[in-house]
C-alpha cells in the first residue's frame, strides 16, 4: 500500500497481441498525470482470460510500453496471481450480508429472460435466492451476486464527465465469484485497484457503466473509491470507431512507420486533452502541464497528417545522437540492415541538412540516401532523364575543374555557377543532373550539402561515373 497523500494510477490492459491506440493513450494520460505529481504509475495485466492470455500477449503490451516510453514503477502485475485474493473479498462480503449465493442455473436465468420479453417486463435478473433462508440452500454450485441496493441511484462524480447518475433498479445483482470460484472482472478490477492503492481511475469512457457496478462494491466494503476519470475514445479519421479500416489500431504500427516515440507521446497527449492552443511540446511541458480538466467530452479523432506534422517538429529538435539511436531501432524493429558503421558515420555527418524537413524515420533515410548509397548508384527514373548527353558533358567538365580547388561551400558555389554560366544557363539548370550523379534522386538535399557530407573523392568519383553513363 502507498501512503495516503501520495498520487497512484495505473494501466490495466487485458493481453489480446497488440497494444491498441487507444490503450496506449490512457496509459499516457495516466503516466503524464502522475509523473506530474510524484505519484506512481502501475503496470497490471488483466490475464484471466486464460485463453487469451499468453505470454506473448502479454509482451506484446510490454513491447508497447517500452515503445512509447512509459515507465511504470514496480514490477508488473498479474491479476490471474491474484484469484485467490478477488474470493477472499467474495467470500468476507458474504460474511458481511454485502453479497449471497445464487444456486440458479444458466437455464433458470435464461427462461426468466424468455418470460419477461414476452411480458414485456425488464430482463434485468432477479435471484430468488437473494433473501432465501441459508437453511433452505441446496448442496449444490453457486455463484456468489452482489446484494446491490434496488431503490435510489448510484452516483459517479466523474472528473471527465461530470455527475452520472445510475438507477439502482437498472442495475442487477451482480456475479462477484463464479461457481468454479474465479472472479469475474468488475471484482477483481476493485479489489486489485484498492489493494494497489489507486487514487486516480483514468481510462475509457467506454468503462463509465462499469464505474457503476464498482463503485457499488467499494461501497460495500467501505473502501475509498479512487476518483474517476473517464475519458473519451479515440475515432478514425472518418469520426466512426477506430478499426482497421480507418486508421491503424496498434501503437507498434506507428513504431513500423517510422514515427518517434517523442512524437507519438506529443500527439496522443493532444487526442482528447488540450493546454490552450498548444500543440506541440515536449514531454517536460506535458508533465507540467497535464491535469484532467483539460480532458474533454467528445470523441477524439485520428489525423495522420497532423501526426506527421508533430513528429516533424520532433524530428527537427531532437539531437543527432537521439535521432540516430531512433533509427538504429527503428531498423532492427521492420527487420532491415543495420546501418555500416561509415554509413553511420555519414548519417551522423548528413543531419544537418537532413531533419529539419522530414516527417518520419522512414523520411529521414530515404533524404539520407545520397550518404547511404554506395556506387555504382540505382538511378530512379526522374534522375536517368537527368542525366543527357549535354548534362553528362557538363558533369564531365565540371569534375575536372573541381580536382583542386578547396572544399568548401562558398568555392564549391562559385565553381558551379561559373560552370553553368560558361554554358549560358543557371546553376539552377545543373542542379538536376547533379542530384542524379551525387544521390541517384531527384529529390534530395542541396547539391552543396551533398557534396560536403561525402567529401570530394566520393562526390568527384560520383561525377566521374554521372558523366561516363551511356545514354
Amino acid at each position: 500500500m502507498t501512503n495516503s497523500s501520495q498520487i497512484v494510477t495505473r494501466i490495466a490492459p487485458s493481453p489480446t497481441g497488440i497494444m491498441h491506440i487507444g490503450t496506449a493513450r490512457t496509459a499516457l494520460f495516466n503516466w503524464l498525470y502522475a509523473r506530474g505529481r510524484g505519484g506512481k504509475f502501475l503496470l497490471r495485466i488483466e490475464d484471466t482470460d486464460r485463453a487469451r492470455s499468453t505470454p506473448e500477449a502479454t509482451e506484446a503490451i510490454l513491447e508497447g510500453m517500452r515503445w512509447l516510453g512509459l515507465d511504470w514503477d514496480g514490477e508488473a502485475v498479474s491479476q490471474f496471481a491474484r484469484v485467490p485474493r478477488h474470493a477472499e473479498v467474495a467470500h468476507e462480503m458474504l460474511a458481511k450480508g454485502h453479497a449471497y449465493k445464487c444456486f440458479a442455473s444458466q437455464d433458470e436465468i435464461e427462461a426468466f429472460r424468455e418470460a419477461a420479453r414476452a411480458e414485456g417486463r425488464s430482463t434485468l435478473y432477479l435471484s430468488p435466492w437473494r433473501d432465501a433462508d441459508p437453511a433452505s440452500h441446496p448442496d449444490a454450485p453457486f455463484v456468489i451476486r452482489l446484494r446491490a441496493p434496488r431503490d435510489g441511484e448510484t452516483v459517479i462524480e466523474d472528473a471527465v464527465q461530470g455527475r452520472v447518475i445510475f438507477r439502482n433498479d437498472q442495475l442487477d445483482d451482480m456475479v462477484l465469484l463464479r461457481s468454479d470460484g474465479t472472479p469475474t472482472y468488475m471484482l477483481a478490477v476493485v479489489v486489485d485497484d484498492h489493494d494497489m492503492g489507486v487514487t486516480h481511475a483514468i481510462r475509457g469512457d467506454d468503462h463509465l457503466n462499469n464505474a457503476a457496478r464498482q463503485a457499488q462494491i467499494y461501497r460495500a466494503m467501505g473502501w475509498a473509491e479512487p476518483v474517476w476519470a473517464h475519458i473519451p475514445l479515440i475515432h478514425g479519421e472518418d469520426g466512426k470507431k477506430l478499426s482497421k479500416r480507418n486508421g491503424a489500431t496498434g501503437v507498434m504500427e506507428y513504431a513500423e512507420m517510422g514515427i518517434p516515440a517523442a512524437a507519438m507521446r506529443n500527439y496522443l497527449a493532444r487526442l482528447g486533452w488540450s493546454h490552450g492552443d498548444d500543440e506541440l511540446f515536449t514531454d517536460a511541458q506535458a508533465i507540467e502541464w497535464f491535469d484532467l480538466p483539460g480532458i474533454g467530452r467528445a470523441p477524439a479523432r485520428l489525423d495522420m497528417k497532423k501526426l506527421e506534422n508533430v513528429a516533424g517538429w520532433h524530428i527537427a529538435r531532437m539531437s543527432d545522437d537521439v535521432l540516430l539511436s531512433e533509427i538504429d531501432d527503428f531498423l532492427a524493429l521492420t527487420g532491415r540492415p543495420p546501418l555500416s558503421q561509415a554509413q553511420h558515420d555519414l548519417m551522423a555527418a548528413a543531419m544537418y541538412c537532413l531533419k529539419d524537413r522530414a516527417k518520419s524515420l522512414p523520411d529521414l533515410l530515404e533524404k539520407g540516401q545520397f550518404a547511404l548509397a554506395s556506387r555504382p548508384l540505382q538511378l530512379d527514373e526522374k534522375a536517368q532523364a537527368a542525366l543527357d548527353p549535354v548534362s553528362r558533358g557538363i558533369l564531365h567538365e565540371l569534375t575536372a575543374q573541381l580536382q583542386n580547388v578547396s572544399w568548401d561551400r562558398d568555392t564549391l558555389e562559385a565553381v558551379l555557377t561559373r560552370t553553368a554560366e560558361a554554358h549560358g544557363t543557371k546553376f539552377g539548370k545543373l542542379a538536376a543532373p547533379l542530384r542524379a550523379a551525387l544521390a541517384g534522386r531527384s529529390v534530395t538535399p542541396s547539391v552543396f550539402d551533398m557534396m560536403l557530407v561525402i567529401g570530394r573523392e566520393e562526390s568527384l568519383a560520383r561525377l566521374t561515373e554521372a558523366a561516363s553513363r551511356d545514354g
